[in-house]
């Protein structure tokens, strides 16, 4: 299969279905990776854009943003970066409602075992072992 790296804008209009044109062109762009006739390779970046463009500029709830999402890493034919721990700072973001930016450093350094230096309250609430500063 042929590694393909995704842009935001293609997944928005994946899971927006709008506009008509270039929503059909990405549904087309993942059915061919369904069919895995190539790989669609999603960074975590894009997801944080995502998740931003969606709650912002949509106003969609965060469990809403998280439940597409989930589909979305979980998809046939995707490869998302670090998939686990997105999993995991999908479920703190739609639980805790906090940025999924803080979501996915809390899952990442609690997957490590490790602490994360911070002065947000917010990360602790979502159980980080938080390093004193």
């Amino acid at each position: 299969m042929t590694p393909v790296w995704v842009d935001t804008n293609i997944l928005l209009r994946f899971l927006t279905n709008a506009p008509e044109e270039q929503a059909r062109r990405a549904r087309e762009l993942m059915r061919r990776a369904a069919q895995h006739e190539i790989t669609l390779i999603v960074p975590v970046v894009v997801l944080a854009e995502i998740v931003w463009v969606m709650r912002s500029v949509y106003g969609h709830p965060s469990k809403t943003v998280a439940d597409a999402l989930r589909s979305l890493v979980a998809a046939e034919g995707v490869a998302v970066e670090n998939d686990e721990v997105v999993f995991d700072a999908l479920d703190l973001f739609a639980e805790r409602t906090v940025d999924f930016a803080d979501a996915y450093l809390v899952a990442s350094a609690a997957r490590r075992g490790e602490a994360v230096a911070t002065f947000d309250a917010d990360l602790r609430k979502m159980g980080a072992r938080v390093f004193s500063v």
